[in-house]
């Protein structure tokens, strides 16, 4: 059986997400529906014999579902007792659902690996069953932290010159400074806009004071640099990374980076700086890819498929 999600399932939906084998905050109801008014919200509830054994983060765009429209990932959320056997029943389910509900299209966001805390492929073969083709392929960069990849010899340098300069790294609140950074980067180099506001960064963070986090390199209390960072149980993710101009100049953005690789998340399984791929994963931002790089990320994909009616 299917159930569409509504608000009376909230407590449902969290405590399915907390005890699931792949499934992080962001899949929880507070962090989806802070911008429950840019999407319409059609995330999916499966059962069996009453039982929820699974669930998909959705949005409706006309006649296409997307996993979720929001997010950077939300693929299928299950427990460590299913078997490939019911997701593949799920997914067959799925394809009759959009048939009685004139959906037409999904985009399926895979989660991926790094954030599974249990073997959950489960998906991938049932994706292939059911006819689901790859349509689009991130690159990201992580580091695996139990056997870290040294620094490379620029990054070492420019830790050295922010140490000389009295570079000092701590946790901060001040997110209207660090998107303020963030803007200025993006539309001098890229012409864009950050996707979330200051306001929704504390609003979040508030929401989930164990999860989300700024750090930040201070000269003489001015804020140079910053790493918002998303924590779940495996993998410490790099959610917003700036670095000023003056920061640029002394270093300020690797001694963030070594603080938070080398001390503050050293007994994560991962550390993940996040995407280096624009227009649908088709170009490859060399600079970026090689600054991540250079720090000792390697690459890890974020998936997209596709299922037609």
């Amino acid at each position: 059986m299917i159930r569409r999600y509504s608000p009376a399932l909230t407590a449902a939906w969290d405590a399915f997400v907390d005890a699931s084998k792949n499934g992080t905050f962001m899949l929880k109801r507070g962090y989806m529906d802070y911008h429950s008014d840019r999407f319409v919200d059609h995330s999916l509830l499966f059962y069996e014999d009453d039982e929820l054994v699974a669930l998909l983060p959705a949005s409706q765009h006309d006649t296409e579902l997307r996993s979720h429209g929001g997010l950077t990932y939300g693929g299928l959320i299950t427990s460590n007792m299913i078997t490939v056997q019911v997701v593949i029943k799920i997914f067959d389910a799925i394809k009759e659902y959009m048939k009685e509900n004139h959906i037409e299209k999904i985009i399926y966001k895979r989660i991926p690996a790094i954030y599974h805390k249990y073997p959950s492929d489960e998906d991938i073969y049932a994706l292939y069953h059911a006819g689901m083709q790859l349509v689009r392929r991130d690159v990201s960069s992580a580091i695996y932290l139990p056997s870290k990849i040294k620094f490379s010899k620029r990054r070492i340098r420019g830790c050295k010159r922010a140490a000389k300069q009295g570079i000092v790294i701590k946790e901060s609140n001040d997110y209207s400074t660090f998107i303020s950074i963030v803007a200025d980067i993006l539309m001098k180099y890229h012409d864009t806009k950050p996707v979330h506001t200051a306001k929704e960064l504390e609003l979040l963070a508030c929401r989930f004071p164990d999860n989300i986090k700024l750090y930040a390199a201070f000269l003489e209390e001015k804020m140079m640099a910053g790493v918002v960072m998303y924590e779940t149980e495996t993998v410490a993710h790099a959610q917003y990374i700036a670095n000023s101009d003056e920061g640029k100049k002394i270093g300020a953005l690797d001694a963030v980076m070594e603080y938070l690789i080398n001390t503050k998340y050293a007994d994560k399984i991962y550390f993940d700086f996040g995407i280096s791929t624009e227009d649908k994963g088709m170009f490859l931002n060399e600079g970026l890819a090689t600054q991540k790089q250079e720090f000792g990320g390697r690459a890890i994909v974020y998936d997209f498929f596709e299922i037609v009616i």
